[in-house]
């Protein structure tokens, strides 16, 4: 199993209310890819911490989340709901089985 990270610096423009918004669409729309398994996201905690908002998913193998990554649902996620609102942010996958074969 991998579980992807990505954390997201938001725009100082953001309101609160988009926040909220982009919690929904990251949740409804990241569900319809078939090779996610789960998605979390949420905002942080601390207002002045460097990053506002995280999602996360699991995928079986790094070969599915490559494909979830192109799918057309994903990038248009991408573009609508996370561009307009973050200016920078970091990813990370980790492997949550061990000794599993990651492809």
């Amino acid at each position: 199993m991998i579980h992807h990270l990505a954390l997201f610096q938001l725009k100082p423009e953001v309101a609160s209310s988009e926040v909220e918004t982009m919690m929904r669409q990251t949740r409804s729309q990241l569900l319809k890819i078939d090779e996610v398994l789960a998605v979390q996201c949420g905002r942080a905690v601390d207002p002045t911490g460097e990053w506002g908002f995280f999602f996360s998913i699991d995928c079986e193998s790094l070969d599915k989340l490559t494909i979830c990554q192109e799918n057309p649902i994903y990038l248009k996620y991408i573009e609508k709901v996370l561009k307009p609102h973050t200016s920078n942010s970091f990813r990370a996958n980790f492997q949550t089985e061990p000794g599993r074969d990651l492809r």
